[in-house]
């Protein structure tokens, strides 16, 4: 998640700088799952070569917050997201329909300021069945895990720092424990079923470095990858008895990384670069241009792959412009 133009000079950023544009949105069709992904193309450092069909398939509302900050994927081709400026969990349906499924309460403390970015947002989301978790940071006591079951309301689950800004989250199935970033504190916690956080990592390569650090989180072959904004890195920290073990760079040169995740093909990995409005294709020490601004990208910040079907929500941030969901199809 970034919400800057530059790393100093928007820190002060507020809400109704942010929401200060009306859009409109529409209707289309997300598209259905198609087959498996295929091989690696060539490597590109423009264009989008490796995928076809790439349109906008949902416009969303910035004067009321509708920011897509994170994406999960959902039933009968529908995928839910977080909206960062107006505190909601909504589904997006295969027709395009927008449902609110959960607004998070507002700070009780009206002067309360979130971290770097000053305002409160949902960022992180999991789904498991019909239970949801988001990551919510508000600079006061409503900081950290919420949770809810579908058509109920959301609970604090966990309480986490308030000086510090959960962000990017992700659910162990074998463990039932949730890993959370803090862009702010460049740490990854753990929090399970019950709302017991423990630090896991505070490794100096998650560290922030004028702005963001440590953004989205990936559990994998028996690792945890996250990146790194300021840094433009990915990085893999094993499991450990005592946490997570040490982190080794395994990407780096992402200007602006957000959230990311894995095709399915071995450590092939595509992301998000928020600030330079591309999703790219991270292959071994091979970079792969994807889509761009020109394809409709306005801040991108996750991803997510069903089958060939490739989703990016991007939430217009810093462009002011056109926050939506775009969606392609990924070239065998």
């Amino acid at each position: 998640m970034n919400i800057t133009l530059s790393r100093r000079a928007l820190m002060t950023v507020t809400v109704a700088g942010l929401l200060s544009g009306a859009v409109a949105f529409g209707t289309p069709t997300l598209g259905s799952p198609v087959g498996p992904v295929g091989p690696v193309a060539s490597i590109s450092t423009v264009g989008h070569r490796a995928v076809v069909d790439a349109r906008i398939a949902v416009h969303f509302d910035l004067k009321t917050g509708q920011m897509p900050e994170n994406i999960v994927l959902d039933r009968d081709g529908s995928v839910d997201v977080t909206f960062a400026g107006s505190r909601q969990v909504a589904r997006i349906g295969a027709d395009g329909g927008i449902r609110v499924l959960a607004t998070l309460p507002a700070p009780a403390d009206t002067a309360a300021t979130t971290p770097v970015l000053g305002f409160p947002l949902v960022t992180g989301l999991v789904r498991d069945g019909r239970t949801f978790y988001v990551a919510y940071a508000t600079g006061s006591t409503e900081t950290g895990i919420w949770t809810f079951t579908e058509g109920g309301r959301p609970r604090l689950l966990a309480a986490l720092p308030a000086d510090g800004l959960p962000n990017g989250m992700t659910r162990d199935p074998s463990t039932g424990l949730l890993y959370v970033t803090d862009s702010v504190k460049g740490t990854v916690y753990t929090v399970s079923p019950k709302g017991r956080v423990r630090t896991v990592s505070s490794d100096p390569a998650l560290a922030a470095d004028g702005l963001l650090g440590v953004n989205g989180i990936k559990i994998h072959n028996h690792a945890v990858y996250a990146s790194n904004l300021d840094e433009g890195t990915i990085l893999r920290l094993p499991f450990g008895a005592k946490g997570l073990g040490p982190a080794r760079v395994v990407a780096t040169g992402l200007t602006g990384i957000d959230d990311f995740t894995f095709t399915g093909h071995g450590d092939e990995i595509i992301a998000a670069l928020n600030t330079v409005n591309q999703v790219v294709r991270v292959t071994g020490p091979r970079t792969e241009v994807l889509l761009t601004a020109a394809d409709g990208l306005s801040n991108p910040t996750s991803v997510a792959v069903r089958g060939r079907t490739l989703l990016v929500p991007s939430a217009a941030y810093s462009t002011q412009q056109d926050p939506n969901l775009l969606v392609a199809t990924l070239s065998r």
